[in-house]
């Protein structure tokens, strides 16, 4: 499970798409419907919110829209809360570069005309960046 905290706009193709898979298991785990996934370190985050459905809807919120934009059709009747513009939550500043590189270096192979598009990290609209390191949770 990869629950990318970079932009939704950096993440090419597959990255997107497996997104949106990925935070729909997300969602379903934070809701108590399965049993599988429940203590993966990429939940954790989203668990230390208080209102962790919510935190995990807003960010399908934005996977939603940017893949809209790009003319794919993800179908938002699928996420459970409306999106809440208040809610935030942090990535550091390591964290956001180690993903940006782990996500340069699947592209490289799998789509390398989307390389140029990485050079700067950005973070998804849910989160706010503060310096930091890598974060506990990552399994670098």
């Amino acid at each position: 499970m990869r629950l990318w905290s970079l932009n939704p706009s950096l993440l090419d193709r597959a990255a997107l798409v497996a997104g949106w898979r990925e935070g729909l298991l997300a969602q379903a785990v934070l809701a108590g419907r399965t049993r599988g996934y429940r203590s993966h370190p990429q939940l954790e985050r989203f668990k230390e919110t208080a209102q962790p459905s919510e935190a995990i809807a807003t960010y399908l919120w934005a996977l939603q829209a940017e893949a809209t934009g790009r003319g794919y059709r993800f179908d938002s009747s699928r996420i459970e809360h409306p999106p809440n513009p208040e809610l935030v939550l942090h990535v550091t500043t390591e964290q956001l570069q180690f993903e940006l590189d782990h996500l340069r270096a699947k592209v490289r192979v799998r789509a390398p005309e989307w390389e140029p598009r990485l050079s700067t990290p950005a973070a998804h609209p849910i989160f706010e960046v503060v310096e930091g390191p890598i974060a506990s949770w990552e399994r670098p």
